[in-house]
């Protein structure tokens, strides 16, 4: 007898996330005697709690199939709520629900903090006796899921869109910059990531010949806000002008951070930016040419805009998805679906599974050796890894009266069964 699904996202979401949610919701459907009603978990783990279960099953086929090029999250939602130890009233929730649904299959997609959910409601099924099967679906734009080897997990789909957008992003700076720079020698622009430096990294793209006046600045080079002064007045006396890229997480002393749910710093709403604090001190400090410093921190375009989405991460976020479907059929409960990448140079990679017990919680950076001795620079190494992620070619959107056409699901939501219930969290 088939047994319903649930699938829920959690996290930042990425121009790709809706991708794998249609790998996941179209495969399942391919199986009818195996997976009955497909369910998505209205914001995340919060709509599984509040038993917020969206009928995607009822959804047309074509809206379905429009989650190819429909960004963010906005589909079923994401949350960042965590189910954390001690919050005994939640699992016991979280078990209820499956339950009263007839729930054999969990997928969640996200990045390490949403493995680790799935990884702890698959041992509560494991320790409860319930007969579930917990998937994970990697997604993030940090690319910090994994190990520094790169043996769990080689990237993580909505890396390759964010990749591609500072590419581009950087190659229309410059050409502003090279012409307004007798007014505005410096241009400094800060890139998400939080403290890991796998996204502003990707600035080099833009220029892999290394023509541009840039300099890369990742929380894991260790420089001073001092140091970071001095090479840029070394650039200014050498070219006349210096484009910055910079992490939100670089090092610049007390910005005011607010923190959410997760414990991670929210850099978008905390007091200052790590932007204003470095022009600020350039123009304090001076610069070696005449004009000022400004800047610009790019906000959630970064993870949104579905323009600059890559053909080749929306392929295998796609395909990541199914490949989630496969192993809860053949392999059943605990694990991961992974993307990696075989040898050789032809880019080329395989989908397996990792147990979810080795990324729950993890947490790579930017690998020392992939930063030049100078420390504003990453090395060609680094490019020729994240080069095959941003494709070629311009993604095709659909458009109707010169908008985009986005997936729009119609808000069918199973009866509850349930009394109502608010999570411990927000008690």
């Amino acid at each position: 007898m088939a047994k319903n699904v649930i699938i829920a996202q959690s996290g930042g979401p990425s121009p790709v996330i809706n991708n794998s949610l249609r790998g996941i919701i179209e495969t399942c459907r391919e199986y009818s005697n195996i997976f009955g009603t497909v369910y998505g978990a209205w914001h995340g783990i919060e709509g599984v709690l509040k038993e917020e279960l969206l009928n995607l099953s009822l959804q047309d086929p074509e809206e379905i199939s429009l989650l190819r090029t429909t960004p963010a999250a906005g589909s079923i939602g994401t949350c960042r709520y965590k189910l954390k130890e001690g919050q005994d009233d939640d699992f016991n929730r979280v078990i209820e629900i499956f339950k009263a649904h007839n729930i054999g299959y969990f997928f969640y997609i996200g990045g390490n903090d949403s493995q680790h959910t799935a990884y702890r409601i698959s041992e509560l099924a494991r320790l409860r006796g319930l007969d579930l099967v917990a998937v994970g679906v990697p997604k993030t734009i940090d690319n910090d899921v994994g190990d520094s080897e790169f043996k769990l997990i080689d990237h993580t789909p909505g890396y390759g869109s964010v990749a591609r957008y500072w590419s581009h992003i950087v190659q229309n700076a410059n050409e502003e910059n090279a012409g307004s720079s007798p007014a505005d020698p410096v241009l400094v622009l800060q890139a998400m990531g939080r403290k890991i430096g796998f996204i502003p990294a990707a600035a080099r793209l833009a220029d892999p010949n290394r023509e541009m006046p840039l300099q890369i600045y990742l929380t894991e080079s260790g420089l001073s806000l001092e140091e970071l002064a001095d090479k840029v007045n070394d650039q200014l006396v050498q070219d006349g002008r210096c484009i910055v890229v910079i992490s939100e997480g670089f090092d610049v002393g007390d910005i005011g951070e607010i923190k959410d749910s997760f414990g991670h710093t929210e850099f978008g709403a905390s007091e200052n930016s790590v932007q204003q604090t470095v022009v600020n001190y350039l123009n304090q400090k001076g610069l070696k040419t005449r004009g000022s410093a400004r800047g610009q921190v790019m906000g959630t375009d970064q993870r949104h805009s579905m323009i600059y989405a890559s053909t080749v991460d929306l392929e295998e976020a796609y395909i990541v998805g199914q490949k989630a479907v496969e192993i809860a059929m053949n392999e059943g409960n605990g694990w991961m679906a992974t993307i990696l990448r075989e040898p050789g140079i032809i880019y080329n990679v395989r989908y397996d599974k990792v147990p979810l017990e080795k990324v729950a919680l993890s947490e790579r950076f930017f690998p020392k050796e992939w930063i030049l001795p100078n420390r504003i620079d990453v090395s060609d190494e680094f490019v020729k890894y994240v080069r095959p992620l941003i494709g070629d070619d311009w993604v095709s959107i659909p458009m109707i009266d010169g908008r985009q056409r986005f997936a729009r699901l119609k808000p069918i939501f199973e009866v509850q069964k349930l009394d109502k219930y608010i999570p411990q969290g927000q008690r």
